[in-house]
């Protein structure tokens, strides 16, 4: 039920799953192969999948650590996004990938939960679109040693309160990866 006219189609927006961002991410392996897995049924389902990739001082673009990992393959043709700010849509061209693709719903994983992940949820609902966070194919770094709760409290709290986000003539759901239906979402 997005605000934005003449977009019923959903996109599955895959944030930063980057050697350097995944190297101490919490159940690394368990989350790439949800996301695998989510790609391979958005394509089998003609959802378009788009890839956002961050580059920063530390996160320096083409390097190793800012490669996607090895177990993730785009498709040439499916967007890929660079971003140097939390919220993917912040000075990119993702608004305008997904207004060519008609998308006005979309469906997020990836990293870091706390940062990247809540700032494009946020910035998403806030531009219009309808967000559906996969519960179970996004994670973050254990940041304990500075204050934040350990890394699977920050995943469950993410996940208790974008199921209840809304606003007017949008809202954000949470779905665990086996219950969602890319093509339901499509129709």
């Amino acid at each position: 039920m997005t605000t934005l006219i003449d977009r019923p189609r959903t996109a599955l927006v895959v944030i930063d799953v980057q050697n350097g961002v995944m190297a101490n991410g919490y159940q690394r392996d368990r989350v790439v192969a949800k996301i695998a897995a989510l790609v391979g049924r958005a394509r089998a389902a003609e959802v378009p999948v788009v890839w956002v990739a961050h580059a920063d001082e530390e996160l320096r673009e083409g390097s190793e650590e800012w490669r996607y990992v090895p177990e993730l393959v785009r498709i040439e043709g499916e967007p890929f996004v660079h971003k140097s700010y939390g919220d993917s849509f912040e000075g990119t061209d993702l608004e305008e990938h997904l207004a060519a693709l008609g998308v006005g719903h979309l469906v997020i994983a990836g990293a870091q939960t706390d940062a990247c992940i809540r700032s494009t949820l946020h910035g998403a609902i806030t531009r219009g679109y309808d967000t559906t966070l996969v519960a179970d194919a996004h994670t973050t770094d254990d940041r304990s040693e500075y204050g934040a709760p350990p890394p699977e409290q920050v995943i469950a709290h993410t996940n208790l309160y974008w199921r209840f986000q809304r606003a007017p003539g949008r809202e954000g759901r949470v779905l665990v990866a086996a219950e969602l239906d890319f093509r339901a979402l499509s129709a």
